[in-house]
C-alpha cells in the first residue's frame, strides 16, 4: 500500500453529539488513510461510529454534531473545515457518492425511478433531453435492469428488495464519483442477491476507476469484496491491514472476539461465540483501551491509559497493549490461533513477531 496515492487522508479526528445537555464523543481521534482505487472495509458492532465516520466525509451528521479537532483532506481542502451547504454541495454525489442500506429510504415513493435517475444526470453529467434519458437508459442497463426503457417509468414499489438497491447505485454512479461509500448495502437483502449486488459493486469499481469505503457488522460480508480492512470499536479504530492480514493474523483482542463469532467458525453442537458484555457508554470518558472491560485478555495498562497504534507490518497496525514489547506472551483463542496457522499454510501471512510503531 505504501506505493499507492493517499487520496484521503483523515487525521486525528475528533466527532462529538451534543443531546440534551450532555455530550457524546462519537469519534476519539480516528486517523485512517484511503488510498485511490482501494476497496477499503470499516468493520465494527453497531454503535461502534462507522455511520458517523462516513457521514463526516459527506457532512450528512446531524446539526447537533460537530468535528472538534482534527482533519480530513481531500483534494487539497480539509473538509472539517467545511460550515456551509454550498461547500458540501459541490463535494456530494459529484466526487464522493453513498449507497444506504435500505434503498426505500433513498427512493422517493411518488417519482418514477427514470425521473430519480435523471435528476442526477442532469444536475451531475450536464446532459438534458433526450441525452438524459438515454445516460438513464445506460446506466440502468449497466447495473443490470433488463428493458431499461420500460422500468424507466416505474415506481419504486414496482421492484424488489435487490433490484431497488440496484437503482440506488445507479442513481450514485451516474454522479461520476471518485469515491462510492457502502453503508451496509446488503443487510436486507437475502444471501443470493447479497453476493450479486457486492459483485455489481465491484464490477463499478473496476470499470470507473472507484474507490470504495464499505460499511458493515459483518466480517464475513468483507471477505471476498475488501482489500484492507479497518476494525472500529467505541470510536475508534483499533487494527487496519490488508484482509489476509486481519482475517488470518489478527492482533487485537477485539478482533478476535469478532472472528471467533463468526457462524462459519462454529463446531455443530457447540454454542456459537458471542462477546460478553456492552460497548462503553460514549457519554462519559473512556480511560485506557475501551475493550479493557469485555476483554478476557486485558492487562492493568488497559484501564489506566489509552495505547498507541503498534505496527505489526508494513500495512498492519493494532491498538493493543499486548503489541508492547513489555507486554506480557498471551496467546489468541483458539479458533484464531487455528486462522493463523491456516494463513500461512496459505502464504498469505507471514507470522513474524510485532515492533512497536
Amino acid at each position: 500500500m505504501d506505493q499507492q496515492q493517499v487520496l484521503l487522508s483523515v487525521q486525528d479526528l475528533n466527532f462529538k453529539f451534543t443531546l440534551r445537555g450532555q455530550v457524546l464523543h462519537a469519534l476519539r481521534g480516528i486517523s485512517l488513510d484511503v488510498y485511490k482505487g482501494e476497496s477499503l472495509a470499516i468493520v465494527g458492532e453497531s454503535g461502534s461510529g462507522k455511520s458517523v465516520f462516513v457521514k463526516c466525509l459527506m457532512g450528512l451528521n446531524d446539526a447537533n454534531g460537530c468535528v472538534e479537532s482534527g482533519k480530513i483532506l481531500y483534494d487539497g481542502k480539509d473538509l472539517a473545515q467545511f460550515k456551509s451547504d454550498a461547500e458540501w454541495r459541490a463535494l456530494r454525489g459529484h466526487r464522493i457518492a453513498m449507497v444506504l442500506q435500505d434503498p426505500m429510504t433513498s427512493l422517493n415513493p411518488l417519482k418514477t425511478i427514470g425521473w430519480q435517475i435523471r435528476e442526477a444526470v442532469e444536475l451531475h453529467q450536464n446532459l438534458h433531453g433526450d441525452a438524459a434519458k438515454k445516460a438513464v437508459y445506460e446506466i440502468l442497463a449497466e447495473v443490470g435492469i433488463s428493458d431499461p426503457q420500460r422500468r424507466y417509468n416505474q415506481y419504486p414499489h414496482e421492484f424488489s428488495g435487490g433490484m431497488r438497491q440496484r437503482v440506488v447505485i445507479a442513481i450514485a454512479m451516474a454522479c461520476k464519483p471518485e469515491i462510492l461509500i457502502c453503508d451496509e448495502p446488503t443487510t436486507a437483502l437475502d444471501v443470493t442477491i447479497q453476493a450479486q449486488i457486492l459483485g455489481l459493486i465491484k464490477e463499478m469499481q473496476k470499470k470507473y476507476d472507484l474507490t470504495t469505503i464499505y460499511i458493515t457488522h459483518d466480517l464475513g460480508v468483507v471477505a471476498n469484496v475488501a482489500d484492507r480492512i479497518a476494525v472500529m470499536y467505541a470510536g475508534d479504530i483499533v487494527e487496519v491491514g490488508r484482509c489476509e492480514e486481519v482475517f488470518y493474523d489478527p492482533r487485537h483482542p477485539y478482533t478476535w472476539a469478532l472472528l471467533s463469532s463468526l457462524p462459519q467458525l462454529g463446531v455443530k453442537g457447540e454454542p456459537l461465540y458471542s462477546i460478553e458484555g456492552t460497548p462503553p457508554n460514549l457519554f462519559h470518558e473512556v480511560r485506557g483501551d475501551a475493550f479493557a472491560p469485555r476483554n478476557p485478555h486485558a492487562l492493568k495498562m488497559d484501564f489506566v491509559k489509552r495505547p498507541p497504534m503498534f505496527t505489526v507490518t508494513a500495512t498492519h497496525a493494532a491498538r493493543t497493549w499486548l503489541l508492547d514489547p513489555r507486554a506480557p506472551k498471551i496467546d489468541p483463542p483458539e479458533h484464531i490461533r487455528a486462522l493463523r496457522e491456516k494463513g500461512r499454510q496459505l502464504g498469505l501471512t507471514k507470522g513474524e513477531e510485532c515492533a512497536n510503531g
